[in-house]
């Protein structure tokens, strides 16, 4: 599948906005992720527009290129849903990068901002949606048309990392 191969961290998008049936297709794509007992704890804020664009960036020093993204999608999740509440995170993890991997096959880029990461970030989320306490801020997903950079295959693959029946 070339968009595992070609997928790249794209920060810098072009002005035009991501149609609507992208982003259902996006959408779409992160909600058939694998989940822990199917517990499938997603949410999403879909923000679009210029001025709520640069309003979210604010919530993170890293979060920048949500500025000039055609749409973020905001990734919280649902504590109530939890069955395997170690596997999260995990969860989130895979929808997320469904995301991703959808937006290189429909020509767009994006780029996985943490959240989760910082207790500081994710509260700052948090209080920006005025969040419910059982909803968890996990990353935002900044996503458009890439502007400058583009996503191309780099060769990642490192032999001397893979250890057959043992470490060695």
């Amino acid at each position: 599948m070339k968009e595992i191969f070609n997928r790249r961290s794209i920060r810098k998008f072009t002005n035009k906005p991501v149609e609507k049936e992208k982003i259902e297709k996006l959408l779409r794509a992160a909600m058939q992720a694998p989940s822990a007992a199917n517990q499938q704890p997603w949410e999403f804020i879909v923000v679009e527009g210029e001025e709520a664009l640069k309003e979210l960036a604010q919530t993170s020093p890293y979060a920048k290129p949500v500025e000039s993204s055609g749409v973020t999608f905001v990734l919280l999740a649902d504590t109530r849903t939890y069955r395997v509440p170690s596997a999260w995170q995990q969860d989130m993890s895979a929808a997320a990068q469904n995301l991703l991997l959808e937006a290189v096959h429909l020509d767009l880029g994006g780029v996985w901002l943490g959240v989760s990461t910082s207790q500081e970030i994710a509260d700052n989320v948090s209080k920006f949606y005025a969040l419910p306490e059982y909803i968890v801020p996990f990353a935002l997903l900044a996503v458009g048309y890439p502007n400058e950079q583009e996503n191309v295959f780099v060769d990642r693959y490192v032999p001397e990392k893979i250890h057959y029946g043992a470490w060695s």
